[in-house]
């Protein structure tokens, strides 16, 4: 038990650190450096303030602690053995790495859609999600600041995947951070996907920050993480999501809705 509390106080402490940077790198360019040279970029015009973004690391690092204690049990205690990971690259096919990340966003993206929902039925909603629906104009701080008990849901997605696909061990970190970035980057507070993406099939799949930042400030509709698919078959898609978007990138560069209209 001693080992494996050290064990957990290093994947905590890994685990902050890597929260640390991946979202104060961006808010360190957007918030602080590139403000003025940004402002074009920005979602919602209001600011938040100090008080926000000290909340919101407070809370991240409980669930950092949340997550990294999963992850020690996961791979460092004899539970281990009934999971689906491995760790011999050989053990299947080298193409499988990539092949099983991108099955795991898939599966997360359908377990996050459905515990988000559930997350704002009326009779839970001011217990848990709350707390993160506090930032109503999100950070990239915003990405892990959860109540509690939201971060063991959230954080179930690990003994999810290690039951039910066989993984490498290393690629269950990879994961990690992986939703985190794109975690940063649906809370950015600021738009900067290329203006191509548009007129490509891509923009029918994937989540944008304009996505999820309609979600801050509605408190309902757009419910996935990653892809536009779950509520798009389930009808929960904000409807102003295409309209709010092409503001946004009109706003950047000025032709979008004329591009739009040509076409």
């Amino acid at each position: 038990m001693e080992q494996l509390s050290k064990t957990i106080a290093v994947i905590f402490s890994i685990t902050l650190v890597r929260y640390l940077v991946l979202a104060g790198i961006p808010f360190l360019l957007f918030y602080l450096l590139l403000e003025t040279s940004t402002s074009k970029y920005k979602i919602q015009k209001r600011k938040a303030v100090k008080k926000d973004f000290f909340r919101e690391i407070l809370h991240s690092s409980s669930s950092s602690l949340v997550f990294s204690i999963m992850v020690g049990i996961l791979l460092f205690t004899p539970l281990k053995s009934h999971t689906l990971l491995y760790t011999d690259v050989q053990a299947y096919p080298l193409w499988w790495l990539p092949a099983s990340l991108v099955l795991s966003l898939v599966i997360h993206d359908t377990y996050f859609y459905w515990m988000h929902r559930l997350l704002h039925h009326k009779s839970i909603f001011k217990y848990t999600h709350l707390v993160h629906h506090q930032s109503v104009n999100p950070s990239p701080w915003t990405s892990y600041s959860f109540h509690i008990v939201e971060a063991v849901t959230e954080g179930a997605i690990l003994p999810i995947l290690a039951f039910t696909l066989p993984m490498q061990a290393d690629m269950l970190i990879i994961f990690t951070v992986v939703s985190l970035i794109i975690n940063v980057y649906g809370h950015l507070g600021y738009e900067i996907m290329p203006k191509g993406l548009r007129q490509s099939y891509l923009f029918e799949v994937i989540n944008t920050s304009v996505y999820h930042n309609l979600h801050h400030s509605k408190f309902k509709g757009n419910y996935s993480l990653y892809f536009r698919w779950w509520d798009k078959l389930m009808k929960t898609e904000n409807p102003d999501y295409v309209k709010e978007y092409d503001r946004i990138q009109e706003q950047r560069f000025g032709e979008v809705r004329e591009v739009a209209k040509a076409a």
